[in-house]
């Protein structure tokens, strides 16, 4: 695996609900260009990468390092387990590219792979110590808590189940939706709706 595979970018790139709200039609449509464009681009990047084209893998790990670094990080509580993690999940993307199928988006099939490769680590090590529920109208970390990090919002993660802790990091920190993330995890969209409400209800603790 080529040596540049060391170099993370820890900042997540957060699309926030509010972000979404501000924007007028014009605006949305010009994005969905720009994401239809980019998929594309990825698409052919991932193609490169099984043909055994290092240099696109570098492109790749450029653009999703980040994302990918922030949803590991979320669910192991750990920077250096999560950078092993990702480093285990670049080396599964260069061995395995060829086996893409373009069922779904790039994005999500990366999410996919980095989320076998986190439970592959994390089967067997004990949970990230959880703090105390915290009080409010809603105990869901919003995006804003959850890009900007800090030991609050990791221990209130820590409290949820790894199979929750995944659907509401692939929710609100990299802003896919229901359908996206049963694709990522592989599982029906009503599950990922009952692993939200639970979640919630986990956060809450008992009435």
């Amino acid at each position: 695996m080529p040596g540049w595979a060391g170099r993370i970018d820890h900042r997540p790139r957060v699309r926030t609900a509010l972000v979404h709200a501000s924007d007028g039609q014009p605006a949305r449509a010009a994005r969905a260009r720009r994401d239809d464009r980019a998929a594309a681009g990825d698409v052919r990047v991932l193609a490169r990468i099984a043909d055994g084209d290092a240099r696109a893998l570098a492109d790749l790990y450029e653009r999703y390092s980040g994302p990918l670094f922030a949803f590991l990080y979320r669910l192991c509580g750990d920077r250096g387990t999560a950078e092993e993690i990702l480093q285990d999940t670049v080396m599964a993307v260069w061995l395995s590219a060829a086996s893409y199928r373009q069922r779904s988006s790039v994005s999500t099939w990366l999410f996919g792979v980095a989320r076998r490769q986190a439970h592959n680590r994390l089967r067997g090590m004990p949970p990230p110590i959880a703090a105390e529920p915290r009080e409010g109208p809603d105990p869901l970390p919003g995006p804003e808590e959850l890009a900007v990090g800090g030991d609050q919002v990791q221990s209130a993660l820590a409290r949820l189940p790894l199979p929750h802790r995944e659907v509401v990091v692939l929710l609100l920190v990299h802003d896919l939706t229901q359908r996206e993330i049963a694709e990522v995890l592989g599982i029906p969209v009503g599950t990922v709706k009952s692993r939200l409400h639970h979640a919630r209800a986990i956060l809450r603790g008992p009435a």
